[in-house]
């Protein structure tokens, strides 16, 4: 590989960064050709991109991000690194990953994750990682928690409407007298 097909990797990797806030690094050594079209493809149906590079050209298109330290990432750049690219939603990799092993155990492995500049290193983050609510989930519990007392007065005043009316008109009554 010349240096100019090098440069041009690592600008369109750096790119993928800088457009994806959340990516995950993952180790796949020992997939088959085959394995790994299959992650691949599940990361295709799940909305996420899978794509492989060498470890030196992703840590130098991590080094070009501004604003955020990366380098803890660069610990876990050995093996074969592939890498997951996710737009909006932080725990859909995970997720993906996690739906993989229960075909094949162990595979792919998590190197790293980085949601929102925060940073997770170690396969021992999946699991909470997989079970992250999204942005828009927790906006639904915020809401669906702000209506409930809403909700529990209106019906509260709508199941006995029949005894406040009908109190209403007794008053009414008792104040004609």
């Amino acid at each position: 590989m010349t240096r100019e097909e090098k440069a041009k990797i690592i600008e369109e990797l750096s790119g993928k960064f800088a457009e994806n806030s959340h990516f995950y690094i993952t180790d796949a050594t020992g997939f088959t050709v085959a394995q790994v079209n299959n992650f691949r493809r599940l990361c295709f149906k799940s909305g996420v991109e899978y794509r492989v590079y060498k470890n030196t050209l992703i840590r130098k298109a991590l080094e070009k991000q501004e604003g955020v330290d990366y380098s803890p990432l660069f610990k876990a750049l050995n093996g074969f690194s592939g890498i997951i690219f996710s737009k909006e939603v932080g725990n859909t990799p995970a997720k993906v990953i996690r739906e993989f092993r229960a075909k094949l155990p162990g595979k792919p492995v998590l190197k790293g994750a980085a949601i929102n500049s925060d940073l997770f290193i170690g396969d021992e983050n999946l699991n909470m990682l997989a079970d992250l609510k999204s942005k828009n989930e927790l906006i639904g519990e915020v809401i669906s928690l702000l209506q409930s007392p809403a909700k529990n007065v209106v019906s509260a005043l709508l199941s006995g409407k029949h005894t406040v009316a009908g109190l209403v008109k007794a008053l009414e009554t008792r104040s004609n007298k």
